[in-house]
This record gives C-alpha cells, structure tokens and sequence, in this order.
C-alpha cells in the first residue's frame, strides 16, 4: 500500500471513510457569484469504453465570439452550475462521467485536466452550450482540475475551477481467469475467475462479467470463496465449440470500498470431448473419444484406507516425470503408509489434494487389474500412462465408478460436475 504525506485538514477531511460519497446541493448566484448544484460522483452510467491508461487527445472547441458589451447597471442573471463529481470529493470511482451543467447561463469553455499535468481529458459540449460530459475514462490515483467559464444571461464571463481526486491504487482490485486467453481446453473445463481481493457485492461482479459459446449453452456462477469464483453450464461444454468471456470490471465496487480497475475480453475453445471411465468393480479404465471407445486399459486404485474419490474428474495439468512425497499427503516418516520420495512418469494431476492418473511403480505393476495399492491415485501399465498424457490435457473429463467413497469435492480440483445443478443455481 502506498502512503501520502497530508496536511491536517486533509486528514480531517478524508478521517472515516474510503470512497466520497457526496449529496446533492443547489446554490442560486446573481451577479459575480457562481452556485455549484453538486452531484454524487458514484452515478449508475455505464462505463466508457476506452482505457484509462491511454486517453484520446481532447477534443477541441470552436471559440466563440465575445460577447457583447454590457451597458452599465445590467442585472446579470440567476444560474446554478451542477459538477460531477463535486469539488474536493476525494476517493472518486473512475468511471464517473465526469460532466458540467448549467441552469440559466451556458458554459463557454471547458477544460478537465490532471493537476500535475498531462493531456486533459476529451469531452463534447451540448448544443445549447449548457452541459459538457468527459468522453474518455479517468485515471486511477489522480488528482484533477476543473476549470471552466459560464457565460451569464447578460453575457458576462466568470471563469472557476473545481477539483477532485480519484481512487488510490490501495483501492484498485483486479481479476484473472483460468483457463488464460486463446487456449484450447477439454469440455469439463469450468471457468475460474480470481479476484485480488474480497469480493462482498457478488451481484455486481456476476453482472459485469458476461460468458457466451457458440453452442448456445447458459451458465452460472458458483463461489467458492471471496476471492474465487467458477462458471458452468448445466452440462460439459459442446465439443470444438468457443467461448467468449467479456469481463468489464473496470469501475466495478467489489465492495469495502475496492473497485475494478480493468476491462479485459478472452476467448477459449474446446476440443473434440475425451472422457475416461475407470471402474472399480472391473479394475480397467475405459477411453471414448468423441463418445466411441478407443483403448481399455487396467488399472489400480487406492486402498481402503487410502480409497479413490468417485465421481467426476478434470485433468488439471500433467508431468511428463515429478517426484512424488509423502508429506505432501500428509504422510511422515515412521507412518505405516509412509513412502520415500519417489520419481513417476507421465503424471497427470486430477485433484489438489494429490490425485494423479501416473504410470504405476514396477512393484505395483503387478496389481493392474488385480487388486488396489496406491494412495488414491489411478495407475497404469507404462504404454497406459503414456497414452493417457498424450492424449488428455487439461480441462478433459476421468469418472471413476464404484468405490463407494463419495464425491470429489467442488474445492479440490475441478470437482463442479459433482455438484447437482439446482445446487449450482441456488447457491445462497
């Protein structure tokens, strides 16, 4: 977290909150003076479109002419001048629409600009000259000027300025999405979005984050946690179909005073479906490629004090070789289960809590088929193993039937398809 130096009447006025909050006043003027008629910077416009990091040149204003004299003793008009945000709010969302309006008098010029410097921010005039709204988005961590003329009913300019500051980068949240842009996944693959901090406004989130395939299937969310969320249909994803993920976040309130400082679009795609089926009762896994059987191999798994998971499965990522420890199940040395650290090939991770589909050790190649040895794991004869790593990759579905030890749990891996879709939807 970064901290500014700030004088006493800053801390004063920034003590016990984190994001402005600003109501709305009027003030009627006559004569020199000038009435802002404030607005809260937190207004429900969609965001802009274009990136903060990078704004437009601003756009440009054709001078008027000047007005004509005033003969002495002319009352000048009444008028209010409404800003948004209001002057001196502190902690605005970025993507206010910043803007100007006027009641009884017309705005002559207008300029939105960094206070420190830097290209002002783009905005358009109405053509009756009474209001001017920012084109572009504002910048995080900034603080910004407001200057601008208003031209009285008697034609007598008065120049003001105003000032605000937007969100500090304490504040800023950001997400990302497993799988990344541009791969190409299995049809078990659920959507995983990760959250730099906690997220209290899940509707907003849920909102701002739009999914679309071309199969035509509709999903929803599932959280996990505060900071994790997946998304699914109600059924594994078409085959060779695309899905398109448009996460517009930027200027989204996660809540606790955090706000979404991005937009992003990504594409995904699926293969052609891949599916394992290991059978307990059979002691052999059974490959379908696009729904038709193509290899049968046998197989063991874990023991009755270490069973298998039933269920459904997804390939989360694979090891060519990796060494496997005991501690990582939470095995030590002494433990009648314990092992030393041992060298597998072809290991393909199904689960976070150790589950692998691994070529079996030379000693336990003897029981493929037979009986279970492993810790939980699915072990296959070496041209088994092999072809399983070559053939499925992340995002590809293994059902194990009939071991009688219950579910995977959502958690623990990709174990959603275990999760019945009612309870995927009604997810409190």
């Amino acid at each position: 977290m970064r901290m500014k130096q700030e004088s006493g009447n800053d801390a004063a006025r920034r003590r016990g909150w984190k994001i402005a909050a600003v109501g709305a006043a009027a003030v009627v003027v006559v004569g020199g003076g000038v009435g802002i008629a404030t607005a809260s910077p937190w207004n429900d416009a969609a965001p802009l479109s274009s990136p903060s990091s990078a704004p437009a040149p601003a756009a440009t204003q054709e001078p008027k002419a000047a007005p004509a004299p005033v003969a002495p003793g002319t009352p000048a008009g009444e008028y209010t001048v409404g800003l948004t945000p209001t002057d001196r709010a502190y902690a605005v969302n970025p993507a206010t629409a910043a803007a100007i309006t006027v009641e009884g008098a017309t705005l002559d010029a207008v300029e939105l600009a960094p206070r420190a410097g830097g290209t002002p921010v783009p905005g358009t005039l109405s053509e009756d000259g009474t209001r001017w709204t920012a084109t572009e988005r504002l910048a995080f961590d900034t603080e910004y000027t407001f200057s601008y003329t208003v031209l009285d009913s008697a034609g007598r300019p008065q120049r003001e300025t105003a000032g605000f500051t937007t969100v500090e980068p304490a504040n800023e949240a950001d997400a990302s999405m497993f799988p990344r842009n541009g791969s190409t996944v299995g049809t078990g693959q659920p959507l995983e979005f990760t959250f730099s901090e906690p997220v209290t406004n899940r509707d907003a989130v849920e909102k701002a984050i739009t999914v679309t395939s071309t199969s035509g299937q509709a999903g929803a969310f599932y959280w996990l946690s505060d900071t994790k969320v997946r998304y699914r249909p109600e059924t594994f994803w078409a085959p060779n179909s695309t899905i398109t993920v448009a996460s517009n976040l930027f200027g989204v309130d996660f809540g606790n005073g955090m706000i979404g400082n991005a937009d992003t679009a990504m594409t995904v795609k699926t293969h052609n479906t891949r599916l394992a089926v290991v059978d307990n009762i059979t002691k052999t896994m059974n490959v379908y490629l696009d729904g038709k059987l193509d290899r049968t191999f046998p197989i063991t798994l874990g023991t009755e004090e270490w069973p298998s998971t039933e269920g459904y499965m997804v390939v989360m990522e694979h090891y060519e070789t990796t060494e496997f420890k005991a501690e990582s199940i939470g095995l030590e040395p002494g433990d009648p289960a314990y092992y030393p650290p041992t060298v597998v090939n072809h290991a393909s991770r199904l689960s976070n809590g150790g589950a692998f589909v691994h070529e079996a050790l030379p000693a336990a190649q003897v029981a493929l088929g037979n009986i279970n040895v492993s810790h939980g794991c699915i072990g296959m004869s070496p041209e088994g193993a092999e072809y399983f790593y070559n053939t499925f990759g992340p995002g590809d579905v293994v059902q194990i039937l009939n071991t009688g030890y219950g579910p995977m749990y959502v958690w623990d891996g990709f174990g959603d398809w275990n999760v019945p879709w009612s309870e995927w939807v009604g997810q409190p």
